[in-house]
């Protein structure tokens, strides 16, 4: 398993400026120019991205696409989401994603990573191809090195993955190792971006990743975090099943425990949550992330925790139906096979998704009644474009399903959104644990929020609003412990 040490923060910057060839007109606007220049792509192609057609982000729906999402109880939303289709020029092509932030700026990470990688990743796959002859006689060559290098890292099960990634290359078709590729590259400058970015601090902020890229039949996914990716397909009796595509990369899994704690990070649950490995700093019980594997979290970077994609590949027969990817605020408290269940179920696809997010709300309040309701966001991607409904199967519900929706229903009828009772309270994987602070008061949650992401100074041991993702945050502000430290000793 390679050295885990970030690689990013030992890069050197790409895409240095250079001035001398602006004219004398332009002196006035080079410095704004420049300093949008962080890397080698060309960022003034993001300043039209919302008029792009075909690139939705926000809640609707295409003939092949379903998007919602909802913020929670927890302050401001912090998931995200984007399905681009045509992606990189190509009519057959779409690109979907969705994120879920964590920290005190987790809302503008998340949002930062679903405008620029996309763009990084066509960027790097037009190169790709644009040098498609030379990449065939690279990967028919050093195939083997990539794959026995690569596993460690790149697959989180490492022996469920080895037979796929050790395959013949011939019954690898050739788009799976140039995205391959490409999504490690884009991966990897996003991650870079991230940490020079002049007004981002992603030093205890984050998000998670679950991307596809989907051409003809051939899937592609790159997943980093615990958002994840699942297929509605029939079985051979022809019935509805789920099939999840990624896995969520936790730091209890043996591959990313043995890699963060080479790197002197620590795993271990906390007495309260022993189902809830988390992932902490080699002599300071911070930050406690709930991931193995992250956009930005800087303070981990060189303590195990890696931005490199998970990246697997399937080839879609007739049928697979739909591909759901969502936030942990609905595989909390939804199964894989509730999920399609009920995207199958929707009247309509357009509403798919939405309905989807209500009734993931509607089991929060029944399954965890004193808990706060968690972000969602939901990417609903149809696969058969000519079909006038969700399925075959629209108005088919399975008998787990109905009961859910009975029980769920009545409990809606009866309390009505009053306060809960209390028998349950929440006891699962989440992103963001507070330390028993609370942050924000109730009535006022998306005001004062908006405020202190802006202004509060979050100094080490503080809590963060977002419950059960981060524990604590690493942050020392200069000067502040030394002024501790004297008065101590007097």
């Amino acid at each position: 398993m390679g050295s885990c040490f970030s690689a990013e923060s030992r890069s050197p910057i790409p895409g240095s400026p250079s001035s001398p060839a602006l004219g004398i007109r332009k002196r006035k606007n080079s410095k704004k120019k420049l300093g949008s220049r962080n890397s080698s792509f060309d960022y003034r192609r993001e300043e039209p991205l919302h008029r792009i057609p075909g690139r939705l982000f926000l809640n609707g729906s295409s003939e092949v696409a379903s998007l919602f999402t909802q913020q929670g109880k927890k302050g401001t939303n912090q998931d995200a989401m984007l399905v681009w289709e045509n992606f990189a020029s190509r009519t057959d092509t779409m690109f979907c994603g969705v994120f879920d932030g964590h920290g005190p700026y987790g809302h503008m990470v998340a949002k930062r990573v679903r405008d620029s990688l996309p763009l990084k990743l066509s960027s790097h796959w037009e190169v790709s191809i644009t040098n498609e002859d030379v990449l065939r006689e690279i990967s028919l060559n050093t195939v083997g090195s990539i794959n026995s290098e690569d596993t460690a890292f790149i697959s989180a099960d490492e022996e469920s993955r080895a037979s796929v990634d050790l395959e013949d290359t011939e019954k690898i078709p050739e788009i799976f190792l140039t995205l391959k590729e490409s999504f490690l590259k884009a991966f990897k400058v996003m991650d870079r971006e991230l940490r020079i970015h002049a007004n981002i601090d992603c030093f205890c902020s984050g998000t998670t990743a679950v991307t596809l890229i989907k051409q003809g039949p051939n899937l592609v996914i790159g997943n980093v975090g615990d958002s994840r990716a699942v297929l509605g397909t029939r079985d051979k009796d022809n019935s509805l099943c789920a099939i999840q595509l990624t896995v969520d990369l936790k730091p209890n899994l043996p591959a990313e425990a043995e890699r963060i704690r080479k790197c002197r990070g620590r795993v271990f649950a906390l007495q309260d949550e022993p189902e809830v490995a988390r992932v902490w700093l080699p002599n300071n019980d911070s930050p406690g992330l709930a991931m193995a594997r992250a956009f930005g979290d800087f303070c981990l970077k060189d303590f195990g925790l890696i931005s490199v994609p998970d990246i697997s590949y399937r080839r879609l027969t007739d049928k697979d139906e739909f591909i759901v990817l969502a936030t942990d605020g609905i595989w909390d408290v939804l199964s894989n096979k509730e999920v399609v269940d009920i995207v199958a179920s929707a009247p309509a696809r357009s509403s798919a998704a939405r309905s989807l997010v209500e009734f993931a709300v509607r089991a929060w309040r029944y399954k965890y009644p004193t808990s706060k309701v968690d972000d969602c966001a939901v990417v609903c991607l149809f696969l058969d474009p000519t079909a006038n409904g969700i399925s075959t199967s629209s108005s088919f519900k399975s008998k787990e399903l109905q009961n859910s929706v009975e029980q769920v229903n009545l409990l809606s009828t009866e309390n009505n959104d009053d306060d809960p009772p209390e028998p349950n309270c929440l006891d699962r994987s989440g992103t963001v644990r507070s330390s028993g602070k609370e942050i924000l008061k109730e009535g006022n949650e998306e005001d004062s929020l908006k405020h202190e992401d802006l202004n509060m100074d979050w100094s080490a041991l503080e809590g963060v609003s977002r419950v059960n993702t981060l524990l604590t945050l690493p942050r020392f502000t200069p000067g502040k412990e030394d002024k501790k430290a004297a008065a101590a000793r007097k």
